[in-house]
């Protein structure tokens, strides 16, 4: 018969070593797997007829600068329809958008509020053209953005495109802002090096492009159109893929509680792509079996191994000296974590640069009670389909 302190010793292990690989492993196994066998994109110059796909609720605040922004971007203009849709606003953005109709923009202003994905699906379904482009309001894009987008659909392979989101640069950044931009640099470099051996598992909702006949109406309860759609066309025998040459630019959230909301709903939406996406993770029949398992499943688990690892720590910990290392270096980097929050709007200069030393472990721990909250609300299903924004 097994010892329990044995068994908990065994556990321990294969805790701590999953725990290193989602975080360390596997960015270097997916980084050396790019490098030794990087699957290319025939990218050519192209210009294919677009539609732009815009789901607006209350943006007054930028709706106005996005639409001049989407129409002073380098592409012919006859070759562009932008589609705007309004999903119930109750302030000025349906006055501000009807004021730009004309041959090239649509609107449709939706009375009855009924989320994102529903809004979608209708706009979709008015779109006449060979590439549908999504994006959201807040974002602005870079003048060659859709010219780079389109390129990549000369290879025939491909049936998605996402561009990359860059946070434009704020001075005094609290350790929020910080973090987040770390760990974003830390998931355009997984991203890319997935698009490069086969295909992202998710696009970035601010700006990605597919073909038409790839769209799959998008359940409406689902919250996360970024990843379903590119899973949906990398089920049909398609490759999505990540091109950082076409830019969407937005500034970096500075307010921990939007962010783990944010968050929440995000890790909310994984686990509903679990559901419709199971057949995935068999590695017999899917070419991203290893990234989705890897890169989206333990780390929507994780939180519930890290607790699990301090507890088994503890009460292993009088063993030997290397658990007893572990405890207290778990222990260390949670205490940093407080200090983080604590510190997270502090501008006094010195104690900024303990802050540069807590920031990592303070978002770490911010992203993961994030994705147990996103669990928790999964299994009582009480995320809202609709998302209300913070306040500007």
């Amino acid at each position: 018969m097994i010892e329990p302190l044995f068994f908990l010793k065994i556990l321990f292990w294969i805790l701590l070593f999953l725990i290193f690989y989602c975080y360390f492993g596997y960015p270097i196994l997916i980084y050396l797997w790019a490098v030794i066998l990087e699957k290319k994109v025939e990218k050519y110059k192209i210009e294919p007829t677009v539609s732009i796909i815009i789901s607006a609720y209350n943006e007054e605040t930028y709706i106005a600068a996005k639409i001049n922004n989407l129409l002073s971007l380098d592409y012919p203009s006859s070759k562009v329809e932008i589609i705007i849709g309004s999903d119930g606003s109750t302030d000025k953005t349906n006055d501000i958008v009807g004021s730009y109709i004309s041959s090239s923009l649509s609107f449709y202003a939706f009375a009855q509020r009924r989320g994102k994905m529903a809004t979608l699906n209708d706009l979709v379904k008015k779109a006449q053209n060979e590439i549908l482009i999504f994006n959201d309001v807040r974002q602005s894009l870079d003048k060659n953005t859709l010219h780079e987008l389109v390129a990549n659909f000369y290879d025939l392979s491909v049936g998605c495109v996402s561009g990359e989101l860059d946070f434009i640069p704020l001075q005094n950044l609290g350790g929020t802002a910080t973090g987040i931009n770390f760990y974003w640099r830390y998931e355009k470099f997984l991203r890319a090096c997935e698009s490069q051996v086969y295909s992202m598992l998710g696009a970035t909702g601010a700006i990605y492009a597919i073909r038409r006949e790839l769209f799959t109406p998008i359940p409406q309860n689902l919250v996360l159109d970024d990843m379903y759609i590119p899973l949906k066309i990398i089920q049909m025998g398609f490759r999505a893929i990540f091109d950082p040459s076409a830019k969407a630019y937005d500034r970096v959230a500075d307010n921990p509680q939007e962010e783990h909301r944010r968050k929440v709903r995000t890790l909310y939406g994984n686990y509903q792509i679990f559901h419709f996406f199971l057949s995935l993770l068999n590695p017999l029949k899917s070419p991203i079996a290893v990234q989705f398992f890897s890169h989206k499943l333990l780390r929507v688990i994780m939180p519930f191994f890290l607790i699990s690892l301090f507890l088994i720590n503890f009460f292993i910990a009088s063993q030997n000296l290397i658990f007893k290392f572990f405890l207290i270096s778990q222990i260390i980097f949670y205490l940093l974590a407080l200090i983080g929050w604590y510190l997270r709007f502090n501008t006094n200069k010195v104690l900024k640069i303990v802050l540069r030393i807590c920031y990592i472990p303070y978002v770490f721990c911010l992203l993961n009670f994030s994705a147990f909250i996103g669990f928790l609300k999964f299994i009582k299903n009480q995320q809202s389909v609709t998302w209300e924004k913070a306040s500007s």
